[in-house]
């Protein structure tokens, strides 16, 4: 390798850890998820807020009444904010 490559080489790495070490200063803050496995607890949890079935999978959530509330293997009961602000979307289906 030629010095004038070796320098080049050397100052994109330095740039490149300059971007990995600027990036890690950003942080993202997300509200965590208390998953439970009956209605009964989520709604201890958040006695002010509804309680949802939360589809992992799907990545939506279901409110009471509607048909896909509470069933499935890969869901867990949640309070509704916590499903809003961890960017989960309400099912349409079963509205009425």
């Amino acid at each position: 390798m030629s010095r004038s490559s070796l320098g080049k080489w050397s100052g994109a790495v330095a740039c490149a850890g300059a971007m990995l070490v600027g990036a890690g200063g950003a942080e993202v803050s997300a509200t965590p998820l208390t998953p439970f496995r009956y209605e009964a607890q989520a709604q201890r949890h958040c006695p002010h807020d509804r309680v949802v079935w939360l589809d992992f999978r799907k990545g939506v959530y279901y409110r009471k009444g509607q048909k896909r509330y509470g069933q499935g293997f890969e869901g867990s009961f949640v309070c509704q904010s916590e499903a809003r602000d961890g960017f989960y979307r309400r099912s349409l289906l079963g509205l009425r």
